[in-house]
């Protein structure tokens, strides 16, 4: 597994087990279909999440919000229609998510959720 492959499960891994923590239901992790994939679908009261994890080591190539682009948002978007009529069809509100992680060389780690961004 390259190391940038095992940064992004580590991200994915911190931003699941946060969600948890406060409150939010684990619906699916790294959903796939032919369009592509979700990292995290997440319930709480009666909001359905669908949560793109973004993870870097440094700020170098910018946030890792910085890396979900108007294309990506759209993408998303269809992804979570496709995973709504793949799981049970409509549910009471749908958003997109972003979490951001941010982990630096000594292994400190910075978690940022920025919810229903798209």
């Amino acid at each position: 597994m390259k190391n940038k492959d095992a940064l992004g499960r580590y991200g994915e891994a911190l931003a699941a087990r946060f969600l948890m923590q406060h409150g939010w239901e684990l619906l699916d992790r790294n959903w796939r279909c032919q369009a592509g994939e979700l990292d995290i679908v997440a319930q709480r009261n009666g909001i359905v999440a669908v949560c793109e994890v973004k993870t870097r080591s440094s700020l170098r190539f910018g946030s890792p919000l910085e890396a979900v682009t108007p294309e990506k948002a759209q993408r998303l978007r269809r992804l979570a229609a496709l995973w709504l009529a793949a799981n049970g069809g409509k549910r009471q509100q749908v958003r997109i998510d972003v979490i951001s992680v941010l982990v630096d060389s000594a292994g400190l780690t910075q978690l940022h959720h920025v919810e229903g961004v798209l």
